[in-house]
């Protein structure tokens, strides 16, 4: 059996925050419902489609949820919810600061007519502090965060990470609450409201950066390109390949010795670079020992070298290696699946268990898809009763 077989989601989100959690959910085995207002979740009018003219990030982080269409902005539309939440596990949700609360949908509403329940509230700020309640997107967070600010060269401006990393490391940690919660709530028979704030997720990957400014007597620099964050580890950078790049660092002293053995140049006995210390002090002239060496040789070459002589590398690879990369593709985390419209690519799950198979995604469904199947199967309602549902627009 899948790990969350039998769990009923509800997923109101939109764009990476809610339904990256939910996504893993649904790997695991869970019936996650995705709920839309009524013009649909906006990545559904992202230009980057698929030959079969479907959003690509839609469908990677929408596969195999259920789909319904319903206005929370009317009576009704907050009444059907009420009804979906008093038999759900589980509902996630990052919708506008506030906005939960006024549509009369908040934790305290929701655990009164269903005590069982979980809710996940996923937030810019979270919701205490002086900037609680405030909008963010991972671009605001990144730059509220000082992951802007420690990203890029010295002598250079601010720079974004290239992936959405705020989001997708928020929603994992949101999925990790809502686990824990579920296990709680084996022992005491109550759900509980979890959340997690986009800015209280990403600030831990700043550890290095942070121990650096925090120790004593240490001149720390905030934008530190491809070295170390925290400066203390050298040969710590990506140096220049006869084609390309390549990624090398020496953790320890023993690492640096046997790149020593490998490069094979004299210059690397210098005395000063014995000891980590004292790499990290001639940190310039350590880069430039090892560039000089890896220029010379192709990245294919020097990954094998520096491998054979367990030294941690990597070649700098770009989108188009990654998606051919045979390890990539045997890890299954970018998803090919066929159905009866051909074959589409989604996420997989990164999450492995080795006694509950992963579930298999389905497309992601077309805005409003499976209204009317959810609202017959798990609330009782009559063809005549949807029909007026839908007459009225509240689905």
């Amino acid at each position: 059996m899948t790990a969350l077989e039998g769990v009923k989601v509800i997923c109101l989100g939109q764009f990476y925050f809610a339904p990256y959690c939910t996504m893993l959910m649904a790997r695991l085995g869970a019936d996650v419902i995705k709920i839309e207002a009524p013009d649909g979740d906006p990545y559904r009018r992202l230009p980057a489609v698929d030959e079969h003219g479907e959003p690509i990030q839609f469908q990677f982080l929408n596969s195999g949820k259920r789909a319904i269409r319903l206005d929370l902005k009317s009576a009704a539309g907050q009444e059907i919810l009420r009804e979906l939440a008093g038999t759900a596990d589980v509902l996630v949700q990052n919708l506008s600061p506030g906005a939960m609360d006024r549509f009369g949908l908040g934790y305290r509403q929701l655990s009164e007519i269903n005590p069982r329940l979980i809710m996940a509230s996923g937030t810019g700020f979270g919701s205490f502090g002086p900037y609680a309640g405030e909008p963010a997107m991972d671009l605001t967070i990144q730059a509220r965060t000082a992951i802007m600010s420690t990203t890029g060269f010295e002598d250079g401006a601010p720079v974004r990470t290239g992936p959405s990393v705020v989001d997708f490391m928020a929603g994992t940690h949101l999925v990790a609450g809502v686990l824990a919660a579920l296990f709680q709530r084996t022992r005491t028979g109550r759900g509980q409201h979890v959340e997690v704030s986009l800015q209280d997720a990403i600030l831990p990957s700043l550890t290095s950066n942070i121990a650096g400014l925090l120790s004593p007597g240490t001149v720390s620099r905030e934008r530190t390109g491809n070295r170390h964050g925290g400066l203390a580890v050298a040969p710590y950078n990506t140096y220049p390949a006869a084609d390309g790049w390549i990624a090398v660092l020496c953790p320890t002293d023993a690492h640096w010795d046997r790149l020593r053995a490998v490069m094979d140049q004299p210059a690397a006995d210098d005395p000063r670079f014995a000891a980590m210390a004292g790499r990290c002090a001639h940190m310039d002239d350590v880069d430039a020992l090892v560039a000089a060496w890896t220029r010379q040789l192709n990245k294919d070459e020097l990954t094998q070298r520096l491998k054979a002589a367990r030294i941690p590398c990597a070649p700098v690879v770009t989108l188009p290696e990654l998606l051919e990369d045979p390890h990539v593709r045997a890890r299954g985390v970018l998803h090919e699946v066929t159905d009866q419209h051909g074959t589409f690519t989604t996420l997989g799950s990164p999450l492995l268990l080795s006694d509950s198979p992963m579930t298999e995604p389905s497309r992601a469904g077309r805005l409003g898809e499976h209204t009317d199947q959810v609202l017959r199967d798990e609330l009782g309602l009559s063809t005549d009763d949807i029909t007026k549902l839908h007459e009225a627009g509240v689905v």
